[in-house]
């Protein structure tokens, strides 16, 4: 058996236990990582130690949490079960459907409080105040940006360099969500972690959106991803957002409210507003892009010599 082959195999194998399995509620590794990056940063970022200071040891910072685990994994021998273990503790693809799934639910029920209340915990806009079609739409936006975030970004990188590989890209995915803010306490030391996470997405983010227009309305996807994502703040979530509401032929996007304030974002996709029903279509797009991802790379592994 190739490489290739047994690395694919090892993938489908790590999906399978995040499908069956979810994430470990109480004693997750991820968990535990998050604790010892707070407690860190608390530690070593200093606002009275000026800002050239707060980069570096936030670049230190990173290089620890990210590297020495890293480097650790990827110089001790490993069976392929071990490998399969790593990946499905960095996936949070049955997290994402159950999340996504507790909006869509009271939302058809026309539970409007408990819908919002749910989507809160999705995403970081204010929810209080949202009307049926925002609900959707944020959950929608939710689905098909952390589709790379919790699925196929590791599952890309387990591809190029196996558990290692899905181990650093999920380290340093969190690492952004927990430091890699624009504001005062961490513009410069969360500076390395927010621009390690764009670095590491740049081509998972760019298979994704492929994977969504392949998987929905390509010719609108693919139109959508042209036109409308250079717009978008983040460079890899703009490709995700536009092909995946482009494939599912609705419109997401626009004014959203963050903490007070009113963002004026750029609208995304094509078609009808987004809809509770929406959701699920979303959810499926995810699922089918995961199949083809895993087909692709069994395909791969089986032409490997």
């Amino acid at each position: 058996m190739s490489t290739l082959l047994l690395r694919a195999a090892t993938a489908a194998l790590g999906v399978a236990l995040d499908r069956l399995c979810g994430e470990v509620p109480r004693a997750h590794p991820l968990i535990g990582f998050g604790r010892l990056a707070g407690g860190l940063e608390a530690a070593l970022n200093r606002p009275s130690s000026g800002d050239l200071p707060r980069r570096l040891m936030g670049i230190g910072a990173l290089l620890a949490l990210i590297g020495l685990p890293t480097l650790l994994l990827a110089a001790v021998p490993r069976h392929p079960l071990f490998d399969a273990l790593v990946l499905y503790f960095t996936l949070g693809w049955r997290s994402l459907g159950e999340h996504a799934a507790a909006v869509q639910a009271p939302l058809m029920a026309g539970d409007l409080p408990a819908a919002r209340a749910a989507v809160s915990r999705m995403v970081s806009r204010d929810c209080a105040a949202l009307d049926e079609a925002a609900v959707a739409a944020a959950a929608v936006e939710s689905v098909l940006e952390n589709g790379n975030d919790a699925v196929f970004g590791a599952l890309f990188w387990f591809a190029v360099l196996g558990a290692p590989g899905a181990l650093a890209y999920r380290l340093a995915n969190t690492l952004d969500a927990m430091w890699g803010y624009r504001n005062e306490r961490f513009l410069h030391f969360g500076w390395a972690a927010a621009r390690l996470d764009d670095l590491l997405n740049l081509a998972p983010a760019r298979a994704t959106a492929l994977a969504y227009a392949l998987c929905g309305d390509a010719r609108r996807a693919l139109a959508c991803w042209r036109t409308q994502a250079g717009a978008w703040k983040s460079p890899n979530a703009g490709p995700v957002m536009a092909a995946g509401a482009g494939a599912l032929r609705v419109r997401l996007g626009g004014p959203a409210r963050y903490h007070g304030a009113v963002e004026n974002r750029p609208l995304l996709g094509a078609g009808q507003p987004a809809t509770a029903a929406d959701i699920g279509r979303a959810r499926a797009l995810v699922g089918r892009s995961l199949a083809l991802w895993l087909a692709v790379l069994l395909a791969l592994g089986l032409l490997a010599p």
